[in-house]
């Protein structure tokens, strides 16, 4: 998956590449305040070109080394740029002898350090430390290694030395990082070769100042939409997060609106709308006959793609599967982002009973810690204001919403690692649709967390306790899921790997692979 590519060329499919040439970098966010690599006379990160393309049958992804084709900045603050710093100074007449017994020790410890990362075998021949890192020196493993306390074959100490790297502006460990991990990554791999490719993707994209155009063309061969329509179909098959959401939401709307005669449910995100055609189904169905049932479908040009047009074919979709069932039904199309919506686009009627549904969208509004507007907190005053009877939220249990960059990087370290593992049981490595179903719909979200800051950002998850403290703000309370939603859910689970957990607590239900919690459900009124 080639997700861009400034004037590189490929001259082997299905390898993994990390190519600089040239770039003068300069990186600060008000989110960490130390993402900041400046080198003014260096050679690294520009017009870097990352390839994720699985054509090839064995499916690995090696590197290129980077080490031996360009230069390398000293270090601020190290020993080696202070080194290069006083190269040229001359010292006719010192007062003392304090100055050359300065340059005596730093000379020392110059060579201590050379033996620590070469070994005693190799010498530094230039005055110039930079003119030596720019030579073609293969360095030892085993010391690099040690000096950044990596065992041997462990690949997620090598992901979190590179991200720890990244967070501490440290260039020459950065640069030797990622030349080793793109040797180690495959997006046909175990979980952790897999993950490490896109957050490698990541790391990359930062460094070039280009994730958030990653994010929203993600530059590789597009899939159409019945591509990616398959490829998210799969994923929901596979992987029993989505379903959990859709059917815990459902349960609590089918609950909260049962007996009503007119119901109207407004949903962020429609996406495809195959949420609701189960709802459709069981409401038709009801004893004493279907409702009157209004479905407002929100969405933005993002998923239109996916689609391949507008909610238009949404509501016929989902009015044909009302018609054929016998439920009178009307569908209001909202073409916006959630932090768009005003009240007016509801159209709410007086005497229809609501329900909202958030399933894995409002982590993607954005806070008070993105713009003063705050829509995340607004969008929640707002339907507070419409008196729903029930509003379900379906979140990922992650903090990365506020948390400076290398915590946030460990948060998705972990996280998707537990998600990894859990497709990694659904299907063989080597199967294609996985492979596509993984680069097409996880990898742009583990790119954003790690490349983009600011409003660029948009995967902002934040953990139950905090949204709980929101919802209870706007004057909402909690709505207790029924048992009857959890052992629903409990079946489902069953179907799948027995190292999925599900667990209930005050209503709120929590599903997660060992003992990572992945994703939270709950219903507020």
């Amino acid at each position: 998956m080639s997700y861009y590519n400034n004037s590189a060329t490929v001259e082997e499919n299905d390898r993994f590449h990390v190519m600089q040439n040239n770039l003068d970098h300069h990186h600060s966010s008000p989110d960490d305040g130390s993402q900041k690599i400046n080198s003014s006379n260096t050679q690294i990160f520009e017009a870097q070109y990352c390839t994720l393309e699985s054509s090839s049958a064995n499916g690995v992804y090696p590197a290129q080394s980077s080490t031996s084709s360009h230069s390398i900045s000293p270090l601020s603050g190290s020993p080696l740029s202070q080194h290069d710093s006083h190269s040229d100074h001359t010292y006719s007449s010192p007062p003392s002898g304090s100055c050359l017994t300065e340059v005596a020790d730093l000379q020392i410890k110059l060579k201590e350090l050379e033996n620590a990362i070469l070994g005693p075998e190799l010498d530094i021949t230039s005055d110039s430390p930079e003119s030596f890192l720019q030579a073609n020196v293969q360095l030892r493993p085993d010391n690099w290694r040690q000096l950044l306390g990596i065992d041997a074959g462990d690949l997620k100490q090598l992901i979190i030395a590179c991200g720890k790297a990244v967070a501490e502006n440290d260039v020459f460990a950065t640069e030797l990082l990622i030349s080793e991990l793109g040797q180690l990554v495959s997006v046909s791999g175990d979980p952790m070769q897999r993950l490490g490719a896109y957050m490698l993707e990541g790391i990359v994209a930062r460094l070039a100042c280009s994730g958030n155009m990653l994010y929203k063309s993600l530059k590789c061969k597009e899939p159409t939409s019945s591509e990616l329509m398959s490829y998210m179909h799969l994923l929901y098959e596979i992987c029993p997060f989505f379903k959990f959401g859709y059917m815990s939401a459902n349960g609590a709307i089918a609950e909260a609106i049962k007996g009503e005669n007119f119901v109207h449910i407004i949903d962020f995100q429609i996406a495809q709308g195959s949420q609701w055609i189960t709802l459709i189904q069981a409401l038709a169905a009801r004893p004493g006959g279907p409702p009157y049932t209004r479905i407002t479908g929100i969405d933005d040009s993002n998923s239109a793609s996916a689609r391949g047009g507008g909610l238009d074919i949404v509501g016929r979709r989902l009015h044909s599967v009302a018609q054929s069932c016998g439920l009178p039904f009307e569908f209001n199309a909202v073409p916006a982002a959630s932090h768009e919506v005003q009240l007016g686009h509801l159209a709410v009627r007086p005497g229809e009973i609501i329900a909202v549904n958030f399933a894995y969208q409002l982590h993607h509004v954005p806070d008070e810690s993105v713009s003063m507007e705050n829509h995340r907190d607004r969008i929640i005053r707002m339907i507070k204001s419409i008196n729903p009877r029930v509003v379900t939220l379906v979140e990922q249990e992650s903090n990365t919403n506020t948390a400076p960059f290398f915590p946030r990087y460990m948060e998705t370290l972990n996280y998707y690692t537990a998600m990894f593992e859990s497709i990694d049981v659904a299907l063989p490595r080597d199967d294609r649709r996985r492979m596509s179903a993984e680069q097409h719909c996880v990898a742009r979200d583990i790119v954003n967390l790690i490349a983009c800051e600011g409003a660029e950002r948009v995967e902002r998850h934040e953990l139950f306790g905090k949204w709980k403290a929101r919802f209870a703000m706007a004057g909402f309370r909690p709505y207790p899921l029924s048992s009857v939603v959890n052992n629903t859910i409990n079946t489902l689970l069953r179907s799948y790997n027995s190292c999925y957990r599900l667990e209930e607590r005050g209503g709120v239900l929590y599903l997660g692979w060992k003992n990572r919690v992945l994703v939270v459900s709950s219903a507020w009124c």
